[in-house]
């Protein structure tokens, strides 16, 4: 059997071993250590912010900018639908309530009319949510000039889910950068793996403080153990981050090769009436951390799912869009803000689209075979 092409795994730079040797040889494996810190210095550099804190995941990270911006139990946070439920699962653990709001078109995104009028009810009531969490899908930036400016509007700080989008970057502006805090995740499907860990990054150095406190059990500074308020066990450790730091130093080679894959797809599909690949917005460069598409029903016979089956069928990997969280069992009930009156994006983005094969150690002749089974099926 020919082998397997998968969707997006772990690609090796060969320049992480001699990072995870110096926690070895020094005996800093763990909790923390050298890698740490400058894996942090390296990332926040290479983003253009003040500082960064290295830790478990970016789930993680989100909850503890979840907590830096004052989320307690009851608050609301509003939340983009169309995105993993790491994304959302923070809110839960805070006791607070997500609120969904919809996609838009142009990036697949939060769409800035639902959450203007999410915002608009939220005033009516009284309550407004404590914070906004937006997520950059699939390595695009979200409408952040808009979407930033309804925010601002009303005070309320913003969180950058851009755990799909270390990379990219909107009007010259690196993913990642655009709310009080912004989060990365070093998952093993990601454009650079720690195997799993996160990042929180901002430019409130003071807060980044707060949160390594809080990310190492909250102990407080005494020679006894003490312990004032609640701490969690957070911090990404030592080894781990030496893998980030080797990684890190080709992140710029695996987007050009993510990219380079996204436009062998776009060229290959271009004649293809009814198949439509992810836009970039203007003014925008996304990572292109997975190549993803849509089919339209109207003008191609074979439905998103049936197709995943043929490519399994040829040993090929291939995944549904996110399905929307406020379709999720576990957010049912949750309150939900279309794009549009008679318009719900997100669904119509999970009815119709997939996520290709991206991986980034993938050659042209396993691209071409991806290729095939879609042309001969579509």
């Amino acid at each position: 059997m020919t082998q397997r092409i998968l969707l997006s795994s772990p690609h090796m730079s060969g320049h992480e071993q001699k990072y995870i040797q110096e926690a070895f040889d020094t005996n800093w494996i763990a909790p923390l250590g050298a890698n740490v810190d400058e894996f942090e210095q390296e990332l926040a550099k290479y983003v253009e912010v003040n500082g960064a804190a290295a830790l478990s995941s970016g789930t993680a990270a989100i909850d503890l900018a979840l907590n830096l911006v004052g989320v307690e139990r009851e608050d609301t946070v509003f939340c983009s639908t169309l995105t993993f439920i790491a994304s959302a699962n923070p809110i839960l653990y805070r006791g607070a309530k997500p609120v969904f709001i919809d996609s838009e078109w142009d990036t697949w995104n939060m769409s800035p009319q639902a959450l203007t009028r999410a915002f608009e009810d939220a005033q009516a009531g009284g309550k407004l949510p404590k914070a906004v969490i937006i997520v950059n899908l699939y390595g695009q930036s979200a409408k952040m000039d808009e979407l930033l400016a309804i925010c601002d509007s009303y005070g309320v700080p913003v969180v950058e889910d851009a755990a799909e989008s270390l990379g990219s970057s909107y009007k010259g502006k690196k993913s990642g950068t655009f709310g009080q805090f912004g989060i990365f995740s070093f998952n093993g499907n990601k454009i650079i793996t720690t195997s799993g860990g996160g990042m929180l990054v901002s430019d409130d150095v003071e807060a980044l403080n707060r949160a390594r406190f809080l990310a190492t059990q909250a102990r407080d500074a005494a020679k006894h153990y003490q312990h004032s308020v609640v701490g969690y066990n957070y911090r990404m450790s030592n080894v781990v981050a030496g893998i980030g730091r080797g990684q890190l130093e080709v992140l710029d080679e695996r987007v050009g090769q993510k990219r380079a894959i996204f436009e062998l797809y776009a060229k290959a599909f271009s004649e293809i009436d009814g198949l439509t690949m992810m836009p970039e917005l203007e003014g925008t460069f996304s990572n292109r951390w997975l190549s993803t598409m849509t089919l339209n029903p109207e003008k191609i016979a074979i439905s998103p799912y049936d197709l995943i089956d043929k490519l399994n069928e040829a040993n090929i990997e291939a995944r549904p869009v996110w399905k929307p969280l406020h379709l999720q069992p576990l957010f049912e009930g949750c309150q939900f803000y279309s794009h549009a009156e008679n318009e719900i994006v997100s669904e119509q983005l999970f009815e119709k689209g997939l996520c290709l094969p991206s991986d980034s150690k993938m050659t042209v002749e396993e691209q071409q075979r991806v290729i095939n089974v879609i042309l001969t099926n579509v």
